[in-house]
């Protein structure tokens, strides 16, 4: 997410290409692959955390939808692929409506053409760092209205923010947007991690279109403040509410999801 990294480059890694890689998608090129190998080599168990991650996704969705959700705003939203939010909103509501939002002009070519036939859904340009001007977008409040619950969703998306960027106030100027009965979801890398991972991760994504940046438990703990955290809390992926599918890669070490998660509610 840096903003001096927008434009279409093949010879830099690309965050949104990284995780299609690992996730098994065909929207890479030479340098993405060779970054993401690199990883691999010493984290071979990026591959499932990243499966893991889209399950999360996919849960929490269901249960915001589950628990009379509509409207969705996904910050940071990546390649689209299967599963996207409005396509798992739509199997429990059928009227839903999605604004995915991203920095990246690769991420919002592909989801455009995604959504070309799809209702109440949108895509368009923004920078989590610039969390007011996602929230004022006219092709964002045409979609989304604030005085009614949202599902905000910040899924992978926080590690990316550096510290200078102050992460908690981005967070509060949404809370500060959300109408009470709106929900928080977010998933973020922790420095709690295989040391390994979070070494070799850190310096891979140096050289990649946004930097690292992975913070321990209780750090992302506090990017909740002003919510109230569901059961079972803070935990790694595969352990928020899982089906007995997403368990499957991580059944004795959920910790090699390398990825805590949470769901949050707006009282």
């Amino acid at each position: 997410m840096e903003r001096d990294s927008l434009g279409f480059d093949p010879n830099t890694p690309n965050v949104a290409r990284l995780y299609d890689y690992y996730l098994g998608g065909k929207d890479h090129f030479p340098a993405d692959r060779e970054a993401a190998e690199k990883i691999l080599a010493v984290a071979p168990e990026l591959r499932a955390a990243a499966r893991a991650n889209r399950a999360f996704l996919g849960r929490a969705v269901r249960f915001l939808a589950g628990a009379g959700i509509h409207q969705f705003l996904d910050i940071g939203t990546g390649l689209p692929t299967q599963g996207a939010v409005h396509e798992v909103a739509n199997e429990i509501l059928g009227n839903s409506k999605v604004v995915y939002v991203d920095v990246d002009p690769v991420v919002l070519v592909h989801a455009r053409a995604l959504l070309e036939s799809a209702e109440d859904t949108r895509a368009v340009e923004g920078d989590l760092r610039a969390p007011q001007e996602i929230l004022k977008n006219p092709d964002v409040t045409e979609v989304i209205d604030f005085t009614k619950p949202v599902g905000i969703l910040l899924v992978a998306v926080m590690h990316f923010i550096d510290e200078a960027d102050d992460p908690q106030q981005i967070i509060r100027t949404l809370r500060e947007a959300m109408a009470p009965g709106s929900y928080l979801v977010l998933s973020h890398g922790t420095s709690d991690a295989r040391a390994a991972a979070v070494s070799k991760g850190t310096e891979v994504y140096k050289n990649a279109t946004s930097r690292l940046f992975l913070r321990d438990r209780k750090r992302i703990e506090a990017l909740f403040e002003g919510f109230e955290l569901l059961e079972p809390g803070l935990v790694w992926l595969p352990e928020w509410r899982p089906d007995e599918a997403d368990r499957i890669d991580f059944i004795e070490h959920p910790e090699a999801s390398l990825v805590v998660c949470g769901v949050a509610r707006k009282s």
